[in-house]
């Protein structure tokens, strides 16, 4: 996330520099894009080190979530910053052409600048987008990116990596709109591509606060780590049965598992304790992140039948 930060602040001061020549509303959409990539990877970062403190009285489960709640605000910066200012960006140059005064799209000595920039950003932006993927497929497994993207519980992939895909589509929407214009010699081109920048960073924003909003709310452990915290307490000697089993993430790499467990009827306090201990030991074995387990023990009867509850007593004169 620095790499990227220093290249994004370096790529959004080169798009600056190009919409000054030019005055294409494509490149200062494009500007505002990386200085909003800049912003979201720092606050990424800034979430990350906030996330590490130690658990205090008032936040006894610590403060994993942190990272949650950047990534939370990364979505409104996208959404405001860099979504919205695109689309106002393109209803001013809009209006501009419609009112009958246009700026000019660019000096004739600089025709070359918007598309030596949009093309080298392209670029890198590719090589920026393949570490994303790579990085993902070390964690993604056999899920498919739809899954990947819905079901991470860490927030730094899924952002970072629909932050890259949105870059790299932005840049050829951009490229596209100030090429044809410049082929063209019409302006509306350059409004066009503009305004898919801002539709494009609006639904990634949306997207992006829908998942973190789940997460922020409290997510249970995957279905798989769920399967294997619950088998590693089914195989415990002395437990009977799982009677109940919750569990929540604290943060990414914290899992709070809350579980009832059947014993013994005539289980002694010391065996039961010992029991309780190993759960815990093969819970933790099993899924490494299961960092705060609370067990309960209960007496579970197979045999017990609910009695049947008693007929209300009849009116009297029936």
């Amino acid at each position: 996330m620095v790499a990227a930060l220093v290249a994004n602040l370096g790529i959004a001061l080169t798009k600056f520099a190009a919409w000054l020549l030019t005055g294409a509303a494509s490149m200062l959409a494009e500007t505002i894009h990386s200085v909003a990539d800049s912003g979201n990877q720092a606050l990424l970062l800034l979430g990350a080190k906030r996330s590490q403190r130690e658990a205090t009285e008032e936040h006894p489960f610590g403060f994993g979530r942190e990272r949650y709640i950047y990534s939370f605000i990364v979505s409104i910066v996208l959404f405001s910053i860099g979504g919205l200012f695109a689309l106002y960006e393109a209803y001013h140059k809009f209006d501009e052409l419609r009112s009958g005064h246009p700026d000019e799209l660019l000096d004739s000595r600089w025709w070359w600048v918007p598309l030596v920039v949009l093309s080298a950003a392209i670029v890198m932006e590719s090589f920026s987008f393949r570490v994303a993927v790579r990085e993902s497929n070390k964690v993604r497994g056999e899920r498919s990116w739809v899954a990947f993207i819905r079901g991470s519980k860490a927030p730094e992939l899924p952002v970072v990596l629909l932050e890259d895909l949105a870059a790299l589509l932005g840049l050829i929407f951009a490229l596209a709109g100030v090429g044809l214009s410049l082929l063209t010699d019409n302006a509306y081109f350059d409004v066009m591509g503009a305004a898919a920048i801002g539709t494009l960073l609006v639904v990634v924003a949306v997207l992006l606060a829908i998942e973190t909003k789940s997460l922020l709310i409290g997510e249970s452990a995957s279905p798989s780590a769920i399967q294997r915290v619950r088998s590693a307490l089914a195989e415990t000697p002395g437990v009977n049965r799982v009677i109940h089993l919750k569990t929540l993430h604290l943060g990414p790499e914290e899992l709070l598992v809350v579980a009832k467990i059947g014993v013994d009827h005539d289980d002694s306090a010391d065996s039961v304790a010992a029991i309780i201990d190993e759960a815990e030991r093969r819970v933790r074995a099993a899924e490494p992140v299961a960092q705060v387990i609370y067990l309960e023990p209960d007496i579970f009867r197979s045999d017990h039948v609910r009695a049947p509850r008693p007929e209300p007593p009849s009116a009297p004169g029936h």
